[in-house]
């Protein structure tokens, strides 16, 4: 039940998040790498035109769809982090901690540099290689869902269940090695420039997909309030609201794993985010209603995304620093936070 006082501190959450986003968004388009004066940005941004060409082409095709793919890639892992917190009942469980960032990455991997290029030769290098991102993640991450939904129905015990996301994540790690290791200089070459991670890469073509994908998976979430409160208060709870314990764990495995496996595709691994939102949402909110809690935690991935976005561009005269540099920078602090004041503070309750 939420109570006066809880809905007036959530609307305050909401709306500073709200506000500081669009501030943070708006200063990603008005800052870069390349230096555009303000006034050149306004103009652009209201249809007027900047006095060089090349200005518009980069606040158009380059730096709106990087700050809406921050929005977004920010708001899909953080809530595919808070969905397996929930799940393992575990305030260390992610996407990257249960291997579902690597698979994704793994079947990437399998594709551009054991398949030999195989999609690039039938659709051409551009699209071919848009295509095996996206098709790579998914098999990616679809197995290790599959292979830790295959588990959860023999094992019951979700730190049991953590740990052999864990060792899954090391096994795909080493099956990228050995792919790297055997691969031509060309394909290991295209596959980093992908695994380094960037918001960069999806453009005006790929964000409408992107976008659309992304914003039914987070949909699809906020309906899922109820089954994760019930969650909350054990499995003997979940069966007297009607819920199928192994069902429901089962599809939230699936969504997170779906939200993971998008974001990957497009933007390739990006670390931390999944993580640590979940746990500044919870703070925040000091509750851990869902009802509030998915909200918020879509508002506060796409604020910190967006954060280490700007924190990213703003040494403009050395370039873009890569946005996995940078997340960790915001995440290690809070997770050691969370670590450190785990008894004090009551996550799942």
């Amino acid at each position: 039940m939420i109570t006066v006082l809880s809905r007036h501190r959530s609307a305050i959450v909401f709306s500073t998040l709200t506000v500081m986003s669009i501030i943070v968004g708006l200063a990603c388009i008005f800052i870069g790498s390349v230096d555009i004066p303000f006034d050149e940005v306004v103009n652009s941004l209201i249809g007027k035109g900047t006095q060089k060409p090349t200005w518009d082409y980069i606040i158009h095709e380059s730096r709106i769809p990087l700050t809406i793919t921050a929005a977004l890639a920010g708001a899909a892992l953080a809530i595919s982090g808070l969905l397996m917190q929930t799940t393992f009942q575990n305030p260390l469980a992610g996407p990257s901690i249960l291997g579902v960032s690597t698979g994704a990455s793994m079947g990437v991997a399998i594709l551009t540099l054991g398949a030999g290029g195989l999609l690039q030769g039938i659709f051409g290098n551009h699209i071919g290689e848009y295509v095996t991102n996206i098709v790579g993640a998914l098999l990616g991450a679809g197995i290790i869902i599959a292979i830790l939904i295959g588990f959860s129905s023999v094992i019951r015990n979700t730190l049991m269940l953590l740990i052999i996301g864990i060792l899954i994540s090391y096994l795909s790690s080493s099956t990228i090695s050995l792919l790297n290791f055997f691969s031509s200089a060309e394909e290991v070459k295209s596959y980093v420039v992908w695994g380094l991670g960037s918001y960069s890469g999806v453009t005006t073509q790929q964000l409408p997909l992107f976008a659309l994908s992304t914003i039914i998976a987070l949909l699809w979430s906020l309906t899922l309030s109820k089954p994760l409160n019930a969650l909350l208060l054990g499995e003997r709870y979940v069966q007297n609201m009607g819920y199928n314990i192994r069902n429901l764990r089962n599809s939230l495995l699936t969504i997170s794993g779906v939200l993971t496996a998008i974001v990957t595709a497009f933007c390739g691994p990006i670390g931390f985010l999944g993580l640590i939102v979940p746990h500044v949402a919870r703070l925040m909110l000091n509750s851990s209603n869902h009802v509030i809690l998915i909200p918020a935690t879509i508002l506060c991935g796409a604020f910190i995304s967006l954060l280490c976005t700007l924190l990213s561009v703003l040494p403009s005269s050395i370039g873009v620093i890569p946005i996995n540099a940078i997340t960790p920078i915001i995440g290690v602090p809070i997770i050691l936070y969370v670590i450190l004041n785990r008894k004090r503070i009551n996550y799942f309750n």
